[in-house]
Parts: structure tokens; C-alpha cells; sequence
């Protein structure tokens, strides 16, 4: 895979002979509503397992929403949302409004408040094709964050492409001024968060249509237990340490698989696992974390990790078995305004 094997490229396939639902439905539809078709035709399909296997798959999609999707194939070219008929409501969520923003600001750079609560001024784009790596899911105008998180992930690419990876394929970062998406991720709102595919770039640049519609690679075998050894590869741990060994880094999140593939693989060199946190999903990308730079006081910091590997520590046995939700969440609409930081609204206000 890491020499850019055809086979491991080939888009991911559906299980057996089951319809894919949730491409058919993958619109700019709500999140509830796109969950609860997914339910009704799950439901309607799979009547002969049973309604106990039903509710799971309906908790499947709702959990999904969350996670999942933040890579979901979009459509080519997105219809702009409409304007809102009451923007300053306080009760309007603040994804509705940052969601609407197409641009950034002029102000001075700066990431203002808490990585899952929070905006960017002065963001800057991720050029979406560079010698080392190309941006997926265009659509999505997520290509965005603060200078330090692209210098990083521009630096990071050509680290890798020196060891043996071909090329980044680059997903979520930010959106043009920070703030909670509609869908996706809590996280990624001040321009300091990215998710790294852990399927290598092609050996040519992607149409716009490839980037929207190719699926990524899981490296996790299919009974969750361990990474898939037709996929996982030592090239795999190398751009993960060499992401974790960079010092801007303040933490990496990967499956619990991944993380004990990791350990195992990484030798005698251990001292960067500790960045490295077991998370629920994150079976075929990695979520890069930066901390706080120097131009942004109004940054909230995230401790760093406990010292040591983490590699047999009770973390690794809390998501060991990524057990589903009892029943079908309940949809987050994310914070409104006034729980953001007072500046934010300034962000997202500006011309």
C-alpha cells in the first residue's frame, strides 16, 4: 500500500449484496431526518433479522452522523444554503450561522476559544493540490485553518513523501471562519484540527468528482480487534510518529486498534505514543491536533497527555470494544452563540 499498490487504492466496496443506503441519501439533508430514512429503509430491508438488529442499525446511523460522516461522498456542486429568516435569534445554533460563511475574515490571524467551542479569525486555505498531498471532499469548504495548521500539514506531507508515503490525502481541517459544523465533527472550530487519510495519493491529480466520490481504506480488521495486515504497512506507523514527533503536535487520535498496532510495531522508540489517544472511529484516517499558537491568547490549551506509551493503560481498555449506544442518540445542534466566546461573534460578523 505504501508503494501505492493499485489494489489497495480500489474503493471500498458494500458488504455482500446489501444496497448502499447512505450514498443514495448522502445530500445536505439534516442529520435527523437523513437518519431517520436510513432507519426506515434498514428497517424495511432487514425486517428478517429482527427488530432487535433493526434498532441496532438505526443506532448504527444515528451514532454515524457524528463520526462517520465527516468523510461521507457529497454532491459535486453544493446549492448555496438559504439565508436565515431570524439570524440573531438566540436560539438559532451557531452552526447555522457559521455554516453559512463562504469566506474568511481580514482580520489578524487568531484561534479564539476552545477546540469543540469556539472560531478562527484570519484563516488561511490549504491549497488543494500541492506536489505531496490533494484535499478530498472539495464540496465541503473545509480546506481552512490557522497558518501554523497548514505549515504543518505542507511540512508533514513532504516528510512523508521522503519516507516512502506518496502523498497526503487531506479531509476536514476547518471551515473559512472557524465554528461548529453542520455535521461531521464537535471539533475542528479554530483552525487547529485536521483528519489525514490513511489511504496513500494517487500516482495523478484527482478530478473533482474522484475527490467527492473515492472511498477510503480501513486499516482496522473487520472484528475491530487489530489493524487489517493486507492493509496496515510500516509506513503507516512511520507518518503517524512522524506527525506525533512534530512539536506543534498536541495530540493524535486513532483508532484503538491502530493505537495497539502502534505499540506493537514501534520497537524500542515508544517515547511518542503518548500523543497517541485511543478514540471511537478513526479506523481509516487520523485526527491531527495542534496546540495553541503563540498569536492566539484567546486559545483555550488542551493538557497535554500523561507522560508514558499509554499502550496497556485503562484508556486502551475503555474503547477496546467500541460498544454502540444503548438506543438512537439524540441529534446535538451544537452550541448557540452565546456560549461561544464574545469574540467570535466579531469573526463572524466581518466583512
Amino acid at each position: 500500500m505504501a508503494g501505492g499498490d493499485s489494489k489497495a487504492m480500489q474503493p471500498r466496496q458494500n458488504q455482500g449484496n446489501r444496497p448502499n443506503v447512505s450514498a443514495a441519501l448522502n445530500r445536505e439533508w439534516p442529520v435527523l431526518f437523513r437518519s431517520y430514512v436510513i432507519c426506515s429503509i434498514a428497517h424495511a430491508f432487514w425486517h428478517g433479522l429482527g427488530w432487535r438488529a433493526a434498532l441496532a442499525l438505526c443506532a448504527v446511523a444515528f451514532f454515524a452522523c457524528g463520526m462517520a460522516s465527516a468523510q461521507d461522498k457529497r454532491i459535486l456542486n453544493p446549492q448555496p444554503l438559504p439565508p436565515l429568516a431570524k439570524p440573531d435569534d438566540p436560539h438559532t445554533p451557531a452552526r447555522e450561522l457559521f455554516g453559512r460563511k463562504t469566506t474568511p475574515t481580514a482580520l489578524p490571524t487568531r484561534s479564539i476559544g476552545s477546540y469543540s467551542k469556539g472560531c478562527l479569525a484570519g484563516a488561511v486555505a490549504l491549497p488543494i493540490n500541492g506536489e505531496t498531498w490533494q484535499v478530498m471532499r472539495l464540496s465541503r469548504n473545509r480546506n481552512w485553518g490557522h497558518p501554523s495548521l497548514v505549515e504543518f500539514l505542507e511540512r508533514l506531507s513532504e516528510h512523508a513523501a521522503r519516507s516512502g508515503w506518496p502523498g497526503l490525502l487531506l479531509g476536514d481541517m476547518s471551515q473559512p471562519r472557524g465554528g461548529p459544523m453542520f455535521n461531521g465533527h464537535t471539533s475542528h472550530q479554530i483552525g487547529l484540527d485536521a483528519d489525514i487519510w490513511l489511504t496513500p495519493m494517487p500516482d495523478h491529480e484527482l478530478t473533482r468528482e474522484e475527490r467527492e466520490e473515492m472511498m477510503e481504506n480501513v486499516v482496522v480488521a473487520k472484528d475491530r480487534k487489530d489493524v487489517d495486515p493486507k492493509v496496515w504497512t510500516p509506513a503507516h506507523v512511520a507518518l503517524i510518529k512522524a506527525a506525533a514527533e512534530d512539536e506543534r503536535v498536541n495530540r493524535l487520535f486513532v483508532n484503538t486498534a491502530i493505537k495497539k498496532a502502534l505499540c506493537r510495531d514501534a520497537g524500542h522508540d515508544l517515547a511518542w505514543l503518548h500523543k497517541v489517544q485511543p478514540w471511537l472511529g478513526h479506523d481509516w484516517h487520523f485526527h491531527v491536533r495542534l496546540n495553541c499558537p503563540p498569536d492566539s491568547p484567546e486559545c483555550e490549551p488542551q493538557p497535554p497527555r500523561e507522560v508514558g506509551d499509554g499502550c496497556n493503560d485503562e484508556e486502551m481498555h475503555r474503547w477496546s470494544t467500541e460498544a454502540l449506544p444503548a438506543g438512537p442518540s439524540k441529534p446535538r445542534l451544537g452550541p448557540k452563540m452565546s456560549e461561544l466566546p464574545a469574540a467570535c461573534r466579531q469573526v463572524l460578523n466581518a466583512p
